[in-house]
């Protein structure tokens, strides 16, 4: 007779060594970005999932406790839609912003920083709550966290050909972003974990609605943030053949806009990422949110999850 486990248990014990072999496989990684701050900017068709977000949130725990400092930049445009829609407002976009007058930046600011920042906060809150890792919503309101300026567009009239400032309303775009707030939060001695909400101010203190992804990179690029993860719903970058492009310096970046490779949604997702690495962000990374455990996969192992655009050295690294 067999003194073998049984086939269940057998399978158990390999996935059980399976399990202890990724945790050893991810000391490197885990070494690199110890005590280390990474932005992340969630959004997309991923906050729209309940469990999507709660494995999320459960994530961002597994970093702080690792000892990486997570700060996450949220956005929030299709429930900011369906709000609208439930008041009978109709939404109109330019250049993929939305046109926001003082009615919609009101609905804007109370379901940014109301509704989504406050469940996400308390998302990350019961998922780290048996080691006391806490979620803390803030806004770029707060303290004066972020200041911005109106945002200018132009359009070209479709029949004079003439190019024409399009009034956006209170969208607004980021001039100054003052760290200390989200500092303090990060080196306190109990885990926070902040929470943002893409809401600005301007000099005079009026209230502005900041596209996320813009958002996002300025606050990375005032934290000087060790990686800058932009959450998606794309795999990353694509090539002229559509194929996923690992790695790209910042003049490779601008070249495939300039040469038209980079198109629609992904050309203002590359500005914001190359002006994060030329404030001070070492990497920045556009990665598929929807994908499980996306940043766990592009932190902790050589593989990684999307993009990387970061400095010629950096690049060249990560090639050799």
């Amino acid at each position: 007779m067999s003194d073998s486990p049984p086939d269940d248990a057998g399978q158990a014990l390999a996935q059980a060594f399976a399990t202890a072999e990724t945790l050893a496989k991810a000391l490197p990684y885990i070494q690199v970005y110890d005590r280390e701050t990474v932005v992340i900017k969630y959004g997309g068709h991923a906050m729209g999932d309940t469990e999507t977000a709660r494995r999320f949130a459960a994530d961002v725990v597994l970093l702080k406790l690792v000892g990486i400092n997570p700060v996450v930049v949220h956005g929030g445009g299709p429930q900011i839609s369906r709000m609208l829609d439930r008041a009978g407002v109709k939404s109109q976009f330019v250049d993929g912003l939305r046109v926001t007058d003082a009615a919609t930046m009101e609905v804007a600011e109370m379901v940014l920083s109301g509704a989504v920042n406050k469940e996400l906060a308390h998302q990350i809150t019961v998922a780290g709550m048996e080691a006391e890792v806490r979620g803390v919503g803030l806004s770029g309101k707060d303290a004066r966290l972020m200041v911005v300026e109106k945002t200018r567009r132009t359009v070209k009239d479709p029949e004079s050909l003439i190019e024409q400032e399009v009034d956006l309303g209170y969208v607004g775009e980021p001039t100054a972003v003052d760290p200390t707030l989200i500092k303090a939060l990060l080196e306190a001695p109990e885990d926070y974990v902040p929470v943002i909400a893409p809401i600005g101010v301007d000099a005079s203190g009026q209230t502005f609605n900041v596209n996320a992804d813009t958002a996002a990179g300025a606050i990375a690029g005032a934290l000087k943030a060790k990686r800058f993860l932009l959450l998606t719903d794309v795999a990353g970058v694509l090539d002229g053949d559509k194929n996923l492009i690992r790695d790209l310096t910042v003049g490779e970046a601008e070249a495939l806009i300039e040469g038209g490779v980079a198109t629609g949604g992904m050309i203002p997702k590359l500005e914001t990422v190359i002006g994060a690495v030329k404030a001070g962000v070492e990497a920045a990374i556009i990665l598929d949110g929807r994908k499980p455990h996306a940043i766990l996969m592009e932190l902790f192992t050589s593989l990684g999850a999307g993009t990387l655009i970061g400095s010629d050295a950096l690049v060249a690294e990560q090639r050799a």
